[in-house]
């Protein structure tokens, strides 16, 4: 029998745009995947909306991450 996906935590994934230092910060979460398919999609260049050239800044599982990396990265 198969598990139920809804042991899956969220894996985001902070990344910017370019190696520059002026790139745009951007925070992706996928609720679907785990942490070795998004490893495994930024190896082959095969996930939608992180360019290839990306450079990512953090990699993290967990419900509160997207709120934290928020904060961190997007000070207002």
């Amino acid at each position: 029998m198969a598990r139920d996906k809804s042991y899956n935590y969220p894996t985001t994934l902070v990344f910017k745009t370019s190696n520059r230092s002026n790139a745009k910060i951007k925070i992706k979460t996928y609720k679907t995947k785990n942490i070795d398919e998004v490893l495994e999609g930024l190896d082959n260049n095969s996930l939608p909306g992180v360019p290839e050239n990306a450079e990512v800044l953090e990699l993290g599982v967990g419900k509160s991450l997207p709120e934290i990396y928020k904060k961190q990265y997007f000070k207002s």
